[in-house]
């Protein structure tokens, strides 16, 4: 399986220039190692899926939820893409809705650094 196709490398370059008010927020926190040390990458792609932000060390990725993700088909896919990278690749995926990154960013990065130590020592 394919981590960082080239194939799909405008698409993610694209995505990382055109990304939301969220992700750039959500990104001042997680780049150069903030959390705990862990090392982010943005729009990162697993087999068909591009990942918002990917933490390879701990195998958590984190998907940010605007409207579009709250529709039936928005949720059917969701469920499709979680289900594709926890069963093949076992890469736990956190959705966070994109007004909590601007209203409870404090637990936001709470939650994230708990995701983070439960997985690495799941690997330890």
């Amino acid at each position: 399986m394919d981590y960082n196709a080239p194939k799909m490398k405008l698409l993610r370059k694209n995505l990382r220039n055109n990304g939301t008010s969220a992700e750039a927020t959500l990104w001042n926190a997680l780049k150069c190692r903030q959390i705990d040390g862990f090392k982010w990458r943005r729009q990162y792609s697993v087999g068909s899926y591009i990942l918002d932000f990917y933490c390879v060390e701990a195998r958590l990725g984190i998907e940010l939820d605007g409207s579009p993700h709250f529709t039936p088909d928005g949720m059917e896919k969701d469920f499709l893409r979680k289900t594709f990278l926890d069963e093949e690749h076992d890469i736990e995926i956190l959705h966070i809705e994109n007004n909590l990154i601007w209203n409870c960013s404090d637990l936001v990065i709470s939650h994230i650094r708990e995701c983070l130590q439960q997985r690495v020592r799941k690997y330890k």
